[in-house]
């Protein structure tokens, strides 16, 4: 495996291993890309005031989540492609998840069925779910994943009801199913590494990547086009309060970027809620979740788990968000590029990476364990919502 020492880094190796439509259907954003430009340059504008003097000896980052407490404040966060950047990249994430002490959200559309994930890995195994318009179907891959074992659900609301303008998707023919062309071809040959160690191992195997989360009958190649299994068209809280009637378990919304929608997850009996983007993937003109982190913290963070993501890049970015508010971080591009790069050993690293510069940015910060980070560390811009201490 190539040796890395920091997400810049590892992203440049991942695009060179990956094929051009997989690298850029997690890399990029939407349209004009504005949102994902804008969740670094909020996250560049937000200042650490170190306290001096307090942060030396022993560190830790250990928070508890849903009554479970783990090793570090990092979620990995549901992701449609860990399964196409490495053969079974799903368990191989899951697998680095468990060795660090974190918990490893799968998703709906991943390679690798929830079954499979939890009898391969030893942690904490969470499922992410987009609602399907036949309530039937949705019934039974909950129930589906309960029976894996799984206890902590995040449904996502801010995808569904319309796909995202990703124009880059078109252009490399990454839709579903996959279109072929002369480029993308082309693009699969100059990537032998991966030719070779993802798609064919599947095929070797006598497997065709698929959706293995989808029903049976839904469950067709990426490559060819099946039955479809339309997402609820007019997605809304009655379908919220319907789920969390259905879910036992801790149940997250993923996707909120409002108070006021927080204050309505909250009264519905929601136990977290992920304050999210889509990492700039969605709606192009969004704002970024750092910004909006306080206000939501202030309207709901007493009454559940409130979570971020979006733009992760560094420790110090993890920091950041923890000192808002926020109880936890998911984070997605950079250990699927850690994934692509070297499997479990690749995905282990980057998490390592990340602990690491969180445990540097809170010794320089002056704090020893993750409750001593608050907003007095922080100088926010003064046009973030909510931005007094």
């Amino acid at each position: 495996m190539s040796v890395f020492l920091n997400y810049t880094e590892l992203r440049r190796l991942a695009k060179r291993r990956l094929p051009r439509g997989i690298f850029e259907y997690i890399d990029r954003g939407a349209e004009g890309e504005t949102a994902l430009r804008h969740n670094r340059e909020t996250f560049d504008a937000v200042r650490i005031r170190p306290r001096m003097l307090t942060g030396g000896g022993v560190r830790s980052q250990a928070v508890p989540i849903f009554g479970e407490t783990y090793d570090t404040p990092i979620i990995v966060a549901p992701t449609a492609c860990a399964g196409l950047v490495w053969h079974q990249g799903e368990i191989e994430l899951a697998k680095a998840a468990a060795a660090n002490g974190i918990p490893f959200c799968a998703a709906t559309e991943a390679i690798t069925a929830v079954e499979e994930i939890a009898v391969a890995s030893t942690g904490r195994i969470w499922f992410q779910m987009y609602m399907w318009q036949n309530e039937e179907l949705w019934r039974e891959l909950l129930q589906r994943a309960w029976n894996s074992g799984v206890r902590t659900l995040a449904v996502t609301i801010d995808s569904g009801t319309v796909s995202a303008n990703r124009e880059y998707n078109v252009r490399n023919g990454f839709g579903m199913p996959f279109k072929f062309s002369a480029r993308n071809v082309c693009d699969v040959a100059l990537h032998p590494r991966w030719t070779f160690g993802v798609s064919a191992r599947y095929l070797m195997a006598g497997q065709v990547p698929a959706h293995r989360n989808y029903p049976v009958d839904y469950r067709s190649s990426i490559f060819a086009r099946g039955k479809g299994l339309p997402y609820e068209p007019d997605l809304g809280w009655d379908h919220m309060r319907r789920l969390r009637d259905v879910w036992k378990g801790s149940l997250i919304l993923k996707g909120i970027l409002r108070a006021d929608d927080a204050i309505l997850a909250a009264k519905l009996g929601a136990d977290g809620i992920v304050v999210s983007n889509h990492g700039g993937r969605n709606l192009d003109s969004a704002v970024a979740p750092v910004e909006m982190l306080a206000e939501i913290v202030d309207a709901v963070g007493e009454q559940m788990t409130v979570i971020a993501d979006s733009g992760i890049q560094r420790g110090s970015d993890v920091l950041k968000l923890l000192a808002i508010g926020a109880k936890a971080v998911m984070v997605g591009r950079s250990l699927l590029y850690g994934t692509a790069v070297g499997g479990m050993a690749g995905a282990n690293c980057m998490i390592a990476i990340l602990r690491r510069e969180l445990d540097t940015a809170m010794a320089m910060s002056g704090c020893k364990e993750i409750r001593e980070l608050d907003r007095s560390l922080l100088a926010l811009p003064p046009h973030f919502p909510s931005a007094s201490y």
